[in-house]
């Protein structure tokens, strides 16, 4: 039974990175794009600084990874 819940649960935590990054970062984007239609422009900026961060960090992770740092 154990195992099964050990299973379960690296399935959730699968599940949920999935959908942040997934599903999460070109939704944040759209809506940075909404924003910025509507003239909320700071709003827009901060929604295109957190996907650029976030962009930059999977790179820079990749990257590191290839040459044999390790980051976290």
């Amino acid at each position: 039974m154990s195992q099964v819940l050990a299973a379960l649960d690296a399935i959730w935590k699968v599940l949920l990175v999935g959908l942040v990054l997934g599903a999460g970062l070109p939704a944040l984007f759209s809506l940075g794009v909404r924003q910025h239609a509507h003239g909320r422009r700071g709003a827009a900026y901060v929604a295109y600084a957190v996907v650029g961060a976030a962009v930059v960090l999977g790179i820079a992770g990749i990257v590191a990874h290839g040459l044999g740092v390790k980051l976290f």
